[in-house]
């Protein structure tokens, strides 16, 4: 539905959570099930045609055989279970599955390296890892190097791993599911920080809760009747917030390709299954806008949202000339639901974040923790005690402290607000990486940098590219007997695609002499990213 600024307003300060206890995602597909059993739940083609339907039935009876499977294998409550998985129905029956067995879920991109995924594992405690036969090489690198045990196989079979299709031909589509409240783990999901490692962030079932409260209604505006679509990827905590959080908390059908991005590919995918609900990050929208003939798709879609960064204004005019629908942006982060966005019937500016939604107490704050007047930056922060954030780390009651302190969680995103409520998103308070609608820690690539022999030193920041909105850009110090060309920005390139994340890469490599750095010592990123970023137009 539409809102009206009156009645947003009104929800703003009449809003109750009202959670409760018993809420779980599996109760929740299970009842969508038994409502409606033939109604196709996922979508499923692949980048070579192949084409699949799954039902709301076949996916709560999956679900449960592969619960069944778990709970044989020794999973019980609380444990955690590592994915690996690319976009195929499986990933909701191994999701749901786990939650039927009453573990938690511990979501890994597919493009992780072993030793990623091995410190998950470590970190998570995960003795049980399930993968398909497209991630299995990576994942093997991890036995040894983790508390990893057991590893089951979706899609092929190999040496030392279990067959996820024999588990599931001889699991119980009927076992009674592990009773779960609100306030058991749900996920692990790892975050990047601008130091160290990933940390783990826990959410709870509440967190689903929540998603249908928030990001379901007053952002997608999703209902039991769309065909959604959120172009992310089993892995990301983005999955858990609108092909779980949005699709199966509401009950609507969802689309699932697995396939490289390619916009007229996906204009035809939103053509054919009729999709009335997009979600996409703003590096798709603005290559939709680039193709040519984009007016001759004739689309069902009603309503499409933009996340990971924000979204400029010509893929917004782009679509609202093709289609007749304005890009809305939302905002959030791992840790939360959708805590600011352009609700349904507000008026889109340019640049916008949106609104805060109803229930999060969105508040901007200065380095002291108290809140700024409108007009001025801000850095966006909510009350510890809010259900719309995460419970805290996995285990790690130091990084809970760190996270809490001073009576708020501060998301490290700067903001402004205008005199009409709206947020404007004004950069990083620290110096993590927003690029494609990833999230990555400058730690990550300067550590896989300094790997290879030739680099004695190196930082990463964000620069300004049109298409990404961000790019990662590093500047090396070279060892001595090296010097610089475009072979060895190559050589370098790849070097980081191999040892991490592909997507972590530095598309940009400056080679330079010294760095610089503070008093103590810390590398000056700030510094650089300014410089990078003087006289440059978001446009």
């Amino acid at each position: 539905m539409a809102y009206t600024k009156e009645e947003y307003e009104k929800e703003l300060r009449e809003f109750q959570w009202d959670i409760p206890k018993d809420y779980n995602i599996v109760s929740v597909v299970e009842k969508h099930a038994e409502k409606n059993p033939d109604k196709v739940a996922i979508f499923w083609e692949d980048a070579d045609g192949n084409a699949r339907q799954v039902t709301f039935s076949e996916l709560v009876a999956g679900a449960h055989r592969f619960g069944d499977a778990l709970m044989k294998l020794g999973v019980r409550k609380g444990d955690p279970v590592i994915h690996v998985l690319p976009r195929v129905p499986e990933a909701h029956m191994v999701q749901q599955g786990t939650f039927v067995a009453g573990g938690v879920a511990v979501p890994c991109s597919e493009m992780l390296k072993g030793k990623e995924i091995a410190y998950r594992a470590q970190v998570s405690g995960a003795k049980v890892i399930v993968a398909h036969l497209a991630t299995a090489d990576e994942v093997e690198k991890a036995r040894g190097e983790s508390p990893l045990e057991t590893f089951i196989l979706i899609g092929g079979s190999r040496p030392g791993w279990l067959s996820f299709e024999e588990l599931m031909a001889e699991g119980n589509p009927n076992v009674e599911k592990v009773p779960l409240t609100v306030d058991d783990p749900m996920t692990i999901n790892f975050t990047s920080g601008t130091t160290g490692n990933p940390k783990p962030v826990v959410h709870k079932h509440r967190w689903m809760y929540c998603h249908n409260r928030i990001t379901a209604r007053y952002w997608w505006d999703a209902s039991e009747e769309d065909v959604i679509w959120a172009t992310t990827a089993p892995g990301w905590a983005k999955w858990y917030w609108s092909p779980v959080g949005v699709g199966l908390t509401t009950g609507a059908s969802q689309l699932m390709y697995n396939g490289r991005f390619d916009a007229a590919r996906y204009m035809e995918l939103l053509e054919k299954y009729k999709v009335t609900k997009l979600c996409a990050t703003p590096t798709e929208y603005r290559l939709f806008a680039q193709l040519p003939d984009l007016g001759k798709y004739k689309l069902a879609l009603k309503d499409a949202m933009s996340a990971g960064e924000p979204l400029n204004v010509e893929p917004i005019e782009a679509f609202k000339r093709a289609f007749g629908v304005t890009i809305r942006d939302g905002y959030g982060q791992t840790e939360s639901v959708c805590l600011v966005c352009n609700y349904p019937g507000i008026e889109v500016k340019p640049g916008a974040m949106g609104v805060p939604t109803p229930g999060t107490g969105v508040t901007l704050i200065d380095e002291n923790g108290n809140p700024v007047p409108k007009g001025e930056v801000g850095e966006i922060a909510v009350r510890p005690d809010n259900p719309a954030i995460f419970d805290g780390y996995w285990k790690a009651p130091e990084l809970d402290k760190e996270a809490f302190s001073g009576g708020w969680y501060r998301t490290g995103d700067l903001a402004r607000m205008d005199e009409d409520g709206y947020l404007f998103f004004e950069g990083r308070a620290d110096d993590v990486i927003l690029t494609s609608g990833y999230r990555i820690g400058p730690f990550e690539v300067e550590d896989a940098l300094v790997s290879h022999p030739a680099v004695v030193e190196a930082a990463a920041i964000a620069a300004p590219d049109r298409t990404r909105g961000e790019i990662v850009k590093a500047f090396v110090i070279l060892a001595e007997g090296y010097t610089p060309s475009d072979e060895l920005v190559k050589e370098l390139q790849e070097h980081v695609k191999r040892v991490t994340a592909p997507y972590k890469y530095p598309r940009a490599i400056e080679f330079v002499t010294e760095l610089p750095k503070t008093t103590s010592g810390k590398i000056k990123r700030a510094e650089l990213k300014r410089r990078e970023w003087e006289g440059w137009d978001r446009g």
